[in-house]
């Protein structure tokens, strides 16, 4: 009896010792963006928390804030020319990696992931010498490709998950139906790998926006990105309407989730 009734106090120690250390880590996850958002709705002058009163007024005053707004311009083509062109090259890649070989699949996988295994500062200052030593001066351009670079491995990633699902009977059976590569890809393999391509360009996007190493060094005088704009506004001034900013940015990112997880299954494929 009273072995037993030590295994029940163990367990109930251990669950509970579980959820009271799961409850902190989603305390401290959450805490951060709860504060950010309530502190936008702030009618004071700073970052203070809690706010001494709430207002609308830096939503309102973000209408007139010109360079957040041509800064998150920039932050957005930037980021849907690098999701293109990391969508294109991460699925050609993934295709490639699907059908070799054993031993050159696990050297395309490593090949394809490095950059994700980089330090970003490294990464930056390396393609900023790169693009010197090719006589290339940085501009929208090299931010792209340095981009597309860094974002290619989550594409490659979730699309080669896909594609260790999909049953090789169905491209065997299109193949013996007369169907060419071609088709059999547009069809068949496409379809099938679609959820996959799109949560590895959701994922590819968000990690463009806010991107700061890369952007750091290879973007121009003239190039503004949202996130060094929020940085540079917060270190000189702290601007609340930063965290207005940044409130309205957390709701279209959780609007983009939600949407991207009815569409392609986007926590199963990140966790595939």
């Amino acid at each position: 009896m009273r072995t037993r009734l030590r295994r029940d106090l163990d367990w109930f120690s251990f669950h509970g010792t579980v959820l009271l250390l799961a409850g902190l880590c989603l305390v401290l996850l959450a805490a951060p963006t709860v504060i950010v958002v309530v502190v936008s709705f702030t009618s004071g002058f700073s970052l203070r928390f809690p706010p001494p009163g709430y207002s609308l007024r830096w939503y309102a005053a973000l209408a007139e804030a010109e360079q957040l707004r041509a800064a998150a311009w920039n932050s957005l083509v930037v980021a849907g020319w690098t999701t293109l062109l990391s969508v294109v090259l991460g699925t050609a890649a993934a295709l490639a990696i699907a059908r070799s070989p054993l031993l050159s699949t696990r050297l395309l996988d490593s090949l394809f992931l490095s950059p994700l295994v980089l330090p970003a500062l490294a990464f930056g200052l390396a393609a900023l010498m790169l693009f010197s030593l090719a006589g290339i001066p940085v501009s929208p351009l090299t931010l792209i490709l340095g981009h597309t670079v860094v974002c290619v491995p989550f594409v490659v990633r979730t699309t080669v998950a896909a594609l260790s699902q999909m049953d090789p009977v169905l491209l065997e059976s299109s193949t013996s139906l007369g169907a060419s590569r071609l088709t059999t890809f547009r069809r068949v393999t496409l379809p099938l790998i679609r959820p996959g391509i799109l949560a590895g360009g959701f994922i590819a996007f968000m990690a463009s926006f806010d991107n700061v190493p890369v952007s750091l060094f290879l973007r121009d005088a003239a190039t503004d990105m949202l996130p060094i704009r929020m940085w540079q506004d917060l270190e000189g001034r702290l601007d609340v309407t930063v965290a207005a900013a940044s409130s309205l940015l957390i709701l279209a990112t959780v609007v983009l989730a939600v949407v991207m997880e009815r569409a392609a299954g986007l926590s199963r494929r990140m966790a595939g």
